[in-house]
């Protein structure tokens, strides 16, 4: 978080030049101080001592507290590192974040520009922003298919790679498009992760994510942000989160801000094992529609390789028919059958489920956790071979 609004002390500086992993492990740390824990304790509290005027950082819990203020500068530090003039919100979870721009930034009689393959609570924000008077216009991610609805629009909210179906599209040439003519444009970045890629850097205002996912990566912490590069943009973001309450509690930020420590070493384990597990289920004649950026012939690949350091830890892939996906998912053993992505323990689910994302019956999104490449595909593949009856 920018220091002209907590007034706190930056921790130590990190050289302009550190890699990802040592950036992830001092993210957001304070200056050391004799005695004093390097990462301090979660610090719960409703109300501060404020005698005379109500000036300085900490005044009222809704409003700060300093567990958030450290846990916003290590985001800012991996979203736009040695950048100064960003800032970084930390909600109460992804859809506070994401509903705090929407909300925010638009009013009765703007338009507004959606993916309609994005995260399946999209279509309930949509809702609410028609019911507020705003127009609602929707395009496909991939081949950057927003471009052709983009006129006039105030904001262009852009998902890439999209959740479930992994399309990707060229962030630089949409957020160019849509500043020419004056349109925000925000990010969400849940899937790549800041160590996948940098939105601001690629032109965006936003960066949203939920850190429910693979940032804080252990499925124990909901959580999301928003990181921003327009002051005025952020202002109204910050106003959002004041009116409706959408804040993290102290202990959520402490456990999300201690996870991040281990962010570089969980990304790379797991994106590894992603693309060994797409590489063999290629190979499997009962797998179809198989999508996993990092794939040299996978449709994105050449537009994810242009604007993604990582290309994540969700595979997706479709099976014949929704009780082969069923019986496949019931026979795995190293991996749980739930909803969400980017948590150390493996976890799948027929997406189909839900009701709320066009995708076949038998597609399943399959988050790759941190267990042993060899044990996991070996499981994956054994499942395989079980369901087929």
């Amino acid at each position: 978080m920018n220091d002209a609004t907590t007034g706190a002390d930056h921790g130590p500086a990190l050289p302009g030049g550190a890699g990802d992993g040592t950036r992830a492990v001092r993210a957001g740390l304070p200056e050391p101080v004799k005695h004093e824990p390097t990462l301090p304790g979660p610090v719960f509290a409703a109300h501060f001592h404020l005698p005379g005027d109500p000036t300085g950082p900490y005044t009222y819990g809704r409003d700060e507290n300093p567990t958030w203020t450290l846990l916003e500068r290590a985001i800012g530090e991996l979203e736009a590192p040695g950048r100064s003039d960003v800032e970084t919100l930390v909600f109460a979870s992804g859809m506070a974040a994401i509903s705090s721009v929407l909300f925010s930034q638009l009013r009765a009689g703007d338009a507004v520009v959606l993916p309609d393959d994005g995260y399946q609570a999209l279509p309930l924000a949509r809702a609410q922003l028609e019911a507020f008077g705003i127009e609602v216009r929707t395009a496909p991610t991939g081949g950057d298919a927003q471009l052709a609805v983009l006129d006039g629009a105030k904001l262009l909210w852009i998902e890439t790679p999209s959740n479930p179906g992994l399309d990707v599209c060229d962030v630089r040439r949409l957020a160019e498009a849509a500043h020419a003519q004056g349109t925000l444009v925000a990010v969400d970045n849940t899937l790549a992760t800041p160590l996948g890629q940098r939105p601001l850097e690629l032109g965006a205002d936003f960066s949203v994510a939920s850190g429910t996912k693979q940032l804080t990566g252990h499925g124990d912490v909901l959580l999301g942000y928003v990181t921003g590069r327009d002051a005025d943009a952020m202002t109204a973001v910050r106003r959002w989160r004041k009116i409706v309450g959408a804040i993290p509690g102290p202990m959520e930020a402490w456990l999300a801000h201690r996870s991040i420590a281990t962010l570089q070493l969980r990304v790379d384990r797991q994106n590894a094992t992603a693309l060994a597990l797409a590489q063999a289920l290629r190979e499997r004649p009962e797998v179809t529609g198989l999508r996993y950026p990092g794939l040299p012939d996978d449709p994105s690949h050449k537009t994810a390789s242009r604007q993604m350091r990582r290309y994540g830890c969700v595979v997706s892939f479709t099976l014949p028919s929704r009780a082969r996906a069923d019986r496949f998912l019931d026979a795995l053993r190293l991996v749980d059958d739930a909803t969400s992505f980017g948590g150390v323990r493996s976890t799948a689910e027929r997406r189909g489920r839900w009701g709320g994302d066009a995708v076949p019956e038998g597609f399943v999104r399959f988050s790759v956790g941190a267990e042993d490449p060899e044990d996991l595909v070996a499981d994956v593949l054994r499942a395989l071979a079980d369901s087929d009856v």
